[in-house]
């Protein structure tokens, strides 16, 4: 049995409370969230764990890397809080299941891992993937997404012998044990959620933006500057592994592009409201959403970058709309380069 690493003595003796005063869905004053904390370390129900949308963003607010956000998951599964109704929580729970369905491509290049999305190999091309190794498919699929569906024992189930395959059928029988997440929530899963249940991973998982920006500064040579202004979207799941964000930053100046100033970035980022609507939290999905749309337009960017599928496949749409080109981070480096 693989156990969350939580101190409660830290939660107890942490002044700051900015796992509640700082997040962007709940609204409390100070004495409140002293006593709504303290429910949760009690191991009581509070209204945290009902109100909670599940956006990550208190593992990174935490100053003592003390994991609250898989504790909130924990004891919303123990307590039966389902933050998605009951019915669509089973039926993700089937249908991202392992199925042996999967696609995979050897190469001599670097191996990279694309979760659950068989549909984006397409953007594994170019000199920046030359001759790349890659595998998708459900089996593959990191499970972090239960997150959203309080249900830490799917995780717990699926993640150790998911790692097992991942290193047996591919890392171990490379050179090099780097393995490339080209999805936020896998690189998540290796470095944050893993780590924090015990749960041992025998790879060293390589974050995409910093395997783009190695290969950009390798190829310098090659770089046509775009010369855009692009509006960032900053999916939940980088939240687990923020430390990557800065990554963005160095990305840009590479490629040319400025990124927007925005009043709902880096820290103050918010999710692109899917999980709000799977919770069927309908009106508050469109607040979130119209905030963080006319907030990307107030910028005059031309482009919006992505990073997660869901937020791009979420959020692409209404960006066409207001006359802005979504696109993803790895799509923009292969422009820069001058693949097509």
């Amino acid at each position: 049995m693989f156990n969350l690493k939580f101190d409660p003595g830290l939660c107890e003796k942490c002044t700051t409370y900015d796992c509640i005063m700082d997040c962007q869905y709940i609204t409390m004053g100070l004495d409140e969230a002293r006593e709504e904390r303290m429910k949760i370390i009690r191991g009581e129900d509070s209204k945290i764990l009902h109100d909670c949308v599940t956006c990550y963003a208190c593992e990174e607010y935490c100053p003592y890397a003390n994991h609250p956000f898989y504790h909130i998951v924990e004891m919303q599964e123990k307590l039966g809080i389902n933050p998605v109704p009951k019915p669509i929580t089973k039926s993700q729970v089937v249908a991202m299941a392992p199925s042996g369905r999967i696609k995979h491509k050897a190469g001599t290049g670097p191996l990279v891992n694309l979760c659950y999305f068989p549909m984006l190999t397409g953007l594994i091309r170019g000199k920046l993937f030359k001759d790349a190794s890659f595998f998708a498919g459900s089996d593959y699929m990191c499970q972090v997404m239960f997150l959203h569906f309080a249900r830490d024992s799917v995780m717990k189930d699926r993640i150790p012998p998911m790692i097992e395959k991942i290193h047996e059928q591919y890392v171990s029988k490379r050179k090099s044990p780097e393995m490339v997440c080209f999805h936020d929530e896998c690189y998540g899963t290796y470095t944050s959620w893993a780590p924090a249940h015990g749960i041992p991973v025998p790879f060293t998982p390589v974050h995409l933006f910093d395997y783009l920006r190695g290969e950009l500064q390798d190829r310098k040579a090659d770089i046509n500057k775009l010369n855009i202004k692009a509006a960032y979207q900053r999916p939940c799941s980088n939240r687990l592994a923020p430390e990557t964000d800065k990554a963005v930053d160095e990305i840009f100046d590479l490629i040319g592009v400025e990124r927007a100033g925005r009043e709902y970035d880096r820290k103050n980022a918010l999710c692109c409201a899917a999980v709000l609507e799977a919770q069927q939290r309908f009106d508050q999905a469109e607040e979130v959403r119209a905030r963080n749309l006319d907030d990307m337009k107030a910028t005059g960017a031309s482009h919006v970058v992505f990073n997660c599928p869901m937020c791009f496949f979420t959020l692409s749409g209404r960006v066409s709309e207001l006359g802005m080109a979504p696109t993803l981070m790895s799509e923009l480096c292969i422009q820069a380069v001058g693949d097509k």
